[in-house]
């Protein structure tokens, strides 16, 4: 990157929390937030933040007929332009994504109209992808350009690129991006396991598995273990080096492959060989000290990843973790809660292991390197700096 970009503040709900502080004591602890609902695996949200959206809801009586996945974004948005001190007179850029988007508000009107053969009145304005960022525009009273789109799980870090270019272009010096997810639905979850890649609820698992169902990054799993989990996450961008950055974008990398299927990574991952790449530019790789991998928990997405770091690291691979063990695969946000535990390892100094594997531990962190990945190959690597 010609230009620096400064991360100004970060903000997300997630099972771990809303603030810094627990979703920092969260990492820190070597439990999972998963909980069988309907005979399935899922990670939700803590009580008292469920009452929070509630909260947020019942406040505006326009509010009651949104997606949860609209007021997650609200939600979270309003604690980043609070924490970066940005007012709506600044006229700052909003790319918010969604893979799934209002998935919940259209499974309920689909079902309403094959019962009466009849859409309801607001079945199409609340469920448009267009939905989030907008209403996020209209909480907030901005005034500036605002964005939604959907590249499946890369969809946060496509928003955070499309904040750069923006920013770059000079057509803004502020960008808030991120992603929201609320795919904890019956439906969503069905597409999952179609795809056989859910993890089953099976206690004929063996004991580690038990203990940690989604095995993330284990690259010996005999058995697909991904997990959803609901989440949203934003961040504040801001031409330059700024004294109140969290941390420096300093290098970018984006990437697609030739489709063999509809959910197919190939086998080396070429797509994020050429993120990677991209995003190295000239940096030295034995100065990257850790990588925040994509890895789902699936058995070919997570190796294909390891094969497209392996290429490009050789015998210099970084120390590797991902939060997706912990918290599962929040899809279309996956990856700006990928960016903020990366900030964080930079903030505290500090690696995140993963419990149930071996890895080398960093001793300082002053490069971070950021992955995502959607199905269509659409990859994403995002190099942070300290």
């Amino acid at each position: 990157m010609q230009h620096p970009i400064s991360i100004t503040a970060l903000s997300s709900i997630s099972p771990l929390g809303k603030t810094p502080e627990s979703i920092w004591y969260n990492y820190l602890n070597a439990s999972h937030c998963f909980t069988e609902k309907d005979g399935v695996l899922v990670a939700t949200f803590p009580k008292a933040l469920k009452v929070d959206i509630e909260d947020l809801r019942q406040s505006n009586s326009k509010y009651r007929a949104l997606d949860h996945s609209v007021l997650y974004a609200i939600f979270s948005a309003r604690n980043a332009i609070k924490s970066a001190g940005w007012k709506a007179t600044d006229n700052f850029g909003i790319n918010i994504g969604s893979s799934r988007g209002a998935t919940a508000l259209f499974e309920t009107y689909h079902e309403e109209f094959l019962k009466n053969n009849k859409a309801e009145t607001l079945s199409s304005p609340t469920t448009t992808l267009g939905n989030i960022s907008s209403w996020v525009a209209h909480d907030l009273q901005t005034q500036g350009p605002e964005i939604s789109h959907s590249i499946t799980c890369s969809t946060a870090l496509h928003a955070m690129l499309n904040g750069i270019a923006w920013i770059n272009s000079g057509m803004c010096d502020k960008f808030l991006v991120g992603g929201s997810e609320a795919p904890l639905t019956a439906f969503t979850i069905a597409q999952m396991q179609a795809l056989k890649i859910y993890a089953k609820c099976d206690v004929s698992l063996s004991a580690v598995e038990t203990l940690y169902p989604n095995q993330a990054l284990n690259l010996n799993k005999t058995e697909n273990s991904m997990i959803l989990g609901e989440g949203a996450a934003m961040a504040c961008l801001e031409s330059g080096t700024t004294k109140n950055a969290l941390a420096q974008i300093v290098g970018i990398g984006y990437a697609t492959e030739i489709l063999e299927h509809n959910a197919s990574l190939s086998t080396n991952a070429i797509c994020f060989q050429r993120s990677m790449r991209m995003a190295l530019g000239d940096i030295n790789l034995e100065d990257i000290d850790v990588i925040v991998t994509h890895t789902p928990g699936t058995i070919k997405g997570d190796q294909a990843e390891i094969n497209a770091i392996t290429t490009i690291f050789c015998n210099k691979i970084p120390a590797l973790t991902t939060n997706k063990w912990k918290i599962g695969h929040s899809l279309g946000a996956s990856g700006l809660l990928n960016i903020e535990m990366a900030v964080m390892m930079l903030q505290h100094q500090k690696f995140i292991a993963i419990p149930y594997l071996k890895a080398k531990t960093p001793k300082h962190i002053k490069y971070v390197l950021v992955n995502a990945v959607g199905f269509g190959g659409n990859a994403v690597s995002i190099l942070l700096s300290k």
